[in-house]
């Protein structure tokens, strides 16, 4: 899979229901060459544009399932955001 077929699906949290986003990078540990984190822009509190910089930091032990559309995930929001 390419990295820009991972960028168009929206990820969904299994663990409460709650849509996160849609992926706009990810974290690739240079030295295997393999994809260690999502990350996904959390909304603003107007619209998406205006409050604070946070991103959901998903670890990829954190992915249950890949589908057509849809990435299922199973984490605990507190754990995932990150001020950039």
């Amino acid at each position: 899979m390419r990295i820009s077929e991972i960028e168009r699906k929206e990820v969904i949290n299994v663990c409460d229901g709650c849509r996160l986003g849609c992926v706009c990078d990810v974290e690739i540990d240079i030295k295997t060459g393999f994809v260690k984190k999502l990350i996904i822009p959390a909304k603003g509190k107007f619209f998406g544009l205006f409050g604070c910089a946070l991103e959901y930091h998903i670890c990829w032990n954190d992915i249950k399932c890949i589908g057509d559309d849809l990435i299922l995930v199973c984490v605990n929001i507190d754990d995932i955001i990150v001020e950039c």
